[in-house]
């Protein structure tokens, strides 16, 4: 009976120590890479302003080349969505959709929701901007991690995670944009 107290003191010191942690950190989360680009803005942009030009360059098409996709609203403006529906656990299903493109700053931001394989929500963005005689391009996300889930951001490596998928997609983006 006494071995079952002190679990039961254990579980609920180390339950109030991961609250209390918990609530020191903030649900915010950000990431972004970036690449430059030799080549104008002007052709980058047109490899990134809109969801379908978009899927051209997107690493996660490699995890499923039957993936279905359905497209909706009007390209390269708020309210384009394309929603899509894989066999593959690591594809999952979800949606996209333009939320606002800047066509003066270049740059686009999105959101995109998960509905497999885990529920999750974020907002993404590409910008594109001069860089000498090329381009910078920046590709990211933010999202709000739930407290008391916010513990997890101690232990969470985005570089591990999708750092390889964001590399992968940049870099087609490159190869397409320096093409002649």
């Amino acid at each position: 009976m006494k071995i079952l107290k002190w679990i039961m003191i254990a579980l609920a010191a180390i339950l109030i120590v991961w609250l209390a942690v918990a609530a020191l950190i903030s649900g915010d989360f950000k990431y972004e890479k970036s690449i430059t680009i030799n080549a104008p803005v002007e052709k980058i942009w047109q490899n990134t302003s809109t969801l379908k030009a978009m899927d051209q360059w997107s690493p996660w098409n490699q995890l499923d080349t039957g993936m279905k996709k359905d497209w909706s609203g009007t390209t390269g403006q708020a309210g384009e969505k394309m929603c899509w529906s894989s066999n593959n656990e690591k594809a999952g299903k979800g949606c996209q959709e333009i939320k606002k493109v800047d066509r003066i700053n270049k740059r686009i931001d999105t959101s995109i929701r998960f509905m497999t394989p885990y529920d999750s929500e974020a907002d993404t963005y590409v910008v594109v901007v001069a860089d000498g005689s090329g381009s910078k391009v920046t590709w990211g996300f933010t999202s709000q991690i739930p407290y008391p889930f916010t513990v997890m951001k101690l232990f969470m490596n985005m570089d591990d995670a999708i750092g390889k998928d964001y590399d992968k997609g940049l870099l087609k983006l490159k190869e397409l944009s320096e093409k002649p």
